[in-house]
């Protein structure tokens, strides 16, 4: 069945979304696009189509052709439930009313007349002659301009006569969709109205030719062109050359309006009234050959993803509040089960932050501002005690009023609050109260962008944003996995610390690192809490979260703070001097850093002396 242009370009113009769900197919919200569920890798927005997995796509015609092994006939049927106002035919082949002119033994008087009469060089019509797109008819010995399909299969002929009768028309059954052309590989195609003035343009303008794809109508009329652009999906600039002509250019106008969305069209009119007029004036200008260039189509230009190089991209350091536990400008979150000593912890390292009451391994920092949000304690009867309890300075811990809007990870108002007031540490206590009563904290699609935001506020601010979260009540998992809420909450943070009982003494809390995505994890660490003597650091302490979280016993063993200090202690014993470089390396041999013999060594201050060495290095050594 023989379709016309109108037709075909009804087809091509059909929406793919309407199109799928009419057949029954289960279509997926991609963005802007539809993702076929039946084929994962296709996708569709509007009357385009395109296939991932194999880079290529098209439109309408070619998708029915692709997907429901339609041929071209019943694709267009298909999509326009419309009868063919052609030729009957049910195979895909060409008509039976189609057959090529016999051939002539040589093509010598079709050679003569291309080179002498329309001035093209001998080798360009031997390269179109081999390939059997051109050749001598040989009965009237006409020039046959050959018309393929995507398979090479001959569907169309145009016969131009050779002597003084300027024969010309298509053969008989010809198929007007399949014109004279050459497929190239890159997105370029351009149009003509004949065969001549196709090989004409290629002989005016001979560079990188067979890249680009050439296209001749065999008229003015565009259905070989949609026929061309379904079955070249990486096509996207069209040069319409037809001739310059009431005509051809009245032509060139609607066909500009007939090709879809998404393509370039430019016009390019030649000098004379068509390209081989140009090609056969000896005195013309080639240089000069196109007179005007008109952009008669824009594609609607795609919207640029914002995109950074990571060359233009400043090294930092990571600052830290309490190394290797706390960092500035991250997420860091706080587990353990209810009761435990989360809060205290919290109302400790407030105080820390703001009284130079420093942790283990902690250094001195100058006080700063503290924001402490709470949701589950009073803040007048249980939080400014226990601040007092701890001896921070109450003018720098604030806390943001949301009497009249509860406040949500998500709010502006904490970025806003942490730049006004100078904060370098805020504390969420607990997270679980602040994640939005429209956030799912099981759905990792929900969770996600919150602590994006989140993080994102804390590095642009250098804030230390701490959160405080409960466990749930699953026993025999990881401790990863103990976390309320997505998997991605502990995926987000930098930090993750455990804070919980030692079975055997309630009044001994364990911290332990679990997770350091910035640094080596620190060490386990204990504290008192519930005696009479209030909180205070112990030590460091052996057991693993999972163990702790399964009520198993560990063991205290001595901090690499201590560690630090007892090799200062014999290195330097009966009044010998040691260079600190020699110090470091000793203690690197035991596992201790750097960073924990200065702290060593800041806290016997008052007890060692400083000299050089005669290789000036420095010394240091027990004072008497």
């Amino acid at each position: 069945m023989q379709y016309t242009e109108e037709q075909i370009i009804r087809a091509n113009q059909t929406d793919l979304v309407s199109f799928l769900n009419a057949q029954g197919e289960q279509l997926m919200k991609s963005g802007k696009e539809y993702r076929w569920k039946k084929h994962d890798s296709v996708t569709v927005f509007g009357n385009r189509w395109f296939r991932h997995s194999q880079g290529r796509g098209g439109y309408p015609v070619d998708f029915v052709m692709e997907f429901y092994n339609a041929t071209f006939p019943e694709a267009v049927k298909m999509l326009t439930g419309e009868e063919g106002e052609g030729r009957n035919s049910t195979c895909p082949a060409p008509s039976p009313d189609f057959r090529l002119p016999e051939k002539e033994e040589n093509n010598d008087r079709i050679i003569r007349y291309l080179t002498e009469n329309r001035g093209m060089e001998k080798n360009l019509v031997e390269e179109w002659i081999s390939s059997g797109d051109i050749y001598e008819e040989k009965k009237h010995h006409n020039v046959v301009f050959v018309g393929r399909d995507a398979d090479g299969i001959p569907r169309y002929a145009h016969c131009r006569g050779t002597d003084e009768i300027k024969y010309r028309g298509d053969v008989a059954g010809s198929d007007k969709s399949y014109g004279f052309c050459h497929r190239g590989t890159d997105n370029q195609l351009f149009v003509f109205e004949a065969a001549i003035d196709l090989l004409s343009f290629i002989q005016l303008f001979p560079k990188d030719w067979r890249k680009r794809s050439y296209l001749s109508l065999g008229g003015i009329f565009g259905v070989a062109l949609m026929a061309f652009l379904s079955e070249r999906p990486q096509i996207t600039s069209v040069f319409l050359c037809l001739d310059n002509d009431q005509a051809g250019n009245e032509a060139c106008e609607k066909l500009a309006e007939e090709i879809p969305d998404g393509y370039s069209v430019i016009r390019l009119k030649p000098s004379r009234k068509d390209w081989n007029e140009i090609l056969c004036d000896k005195n013309a200008d080639r240089k000069k050959a196109i007179i005007e260039t008109v952009t008669m189509k824009v594609p609607e230009k795609e919207e640029l993803v914002p995109m950074l190089c990571y060359e233009d991209i400043e090294q930092t350091s990571v600052e830290w509040l309490w190394f290797p536990y706390l960092p500035f400008g991250k997420l860091t979150i706080i587990q353990g089960n209810p009761g435990e000593g989360k809060t205290y912890f919290a109302m400790m390292l407030t105080a820390a932050c703001t009284n130079r009451k420093t942790f283990p391994n902690m250094e001195e920092i100058e006080p700063f501002n503290v924001i402490y949000q709470t949701a589950e304690d009073g803040m007048g009867d249980t939080i400014k005690p226990r601040l007092v309890e701890a001896g921070a300075d109450l003018s720098r811990v604030m806390v943001i009023d949301d009497t009249e809007e509860a406040l949500t990870l998500s709010d502006d108002r904490i970025e806003k609050a942490i730049h006004q007031n100078h904060v370098r540490l805020l504390i969420i206590d607990p997270v679980q109260a602040f994640i939005g009563a429209d956030v799912d904290m099981n759905r990792a699609n929900e969770v996600r962008p919150v602590f994006r935001k989140l993080g994102m506020i804390a590095e642009k601010t250098g804030c230390a944003i701490v959160l405080i979260g409960h466990l749930n009540k699953s026993s025999g998992t990881q401790s990863t996995y103990r976390g309320l809420g997505s998997i991605d909450i502990m995926a987000a943070v930098r930090s993750l610390l455990f804070i919980g009982k030692v079975k055997k003494d309630p009044t001994t809390r364990v911290l332990i690192h679990e997770k350091s995505s910035l640094a080596p994890p620190g060490e386990t660490m204990a504290f008192k809490l519930g005696d009479e003597e209030g909180f205070r650091w112990v030590g460091a302490y052996e057991i693993s979260a999972d163990d702790l979280l399964d009520g198993k016993e560990g063991k205290p063993t001595e901090t690499k703070l201590q560690r630090g200090t007892k090799l200062i202690y014999e290195l330097l014993a009966d009044g010998n001097a040691v260079t600190i470089r020699e110090l470091d390396e000793k203690a690197k041999a035991q596992g201790i850093s750097q960073r924990t013999m200065r702290e060593a060594r800041s806290r016997m201050k008052e007890e060692l002396d400083y000299q050089m060495n005669e290789k000036q290095e420095n010394t240091i050594r027990l004072r008497k």
